[in-house]
């Protein structure tokens, strides 16, 4: 960061913060569903299952 008198500025705060506001500002791929099929999807693309590692997580029709 630049500050007006040309001088760095350092940005710190503390890593709970940093990563609660990633967790809060995410976008969520399957939000809507209207079975119960939509659940499991939500299940499976979320961080305990991980299916994003093996490219599987854009769900087509």
């Amino acid at each position: 960061m630049h500050t007006r008198d040309g001088e760095f500025g350092i940005l710190t705060t503390q890593v709970s913060k940093l990563i609660d506001w990633g967790r809060s500002s995410s976008l969520w791929p399957v939000t809507f569903g209207l079975a119960c099929c939509a659940i499991e999807m939500m299940a499976a693309s979320a961080d305990r299952f991980d299916i994003a590692r093996f490219g599987a997580e854009v769900f087509r029709a």
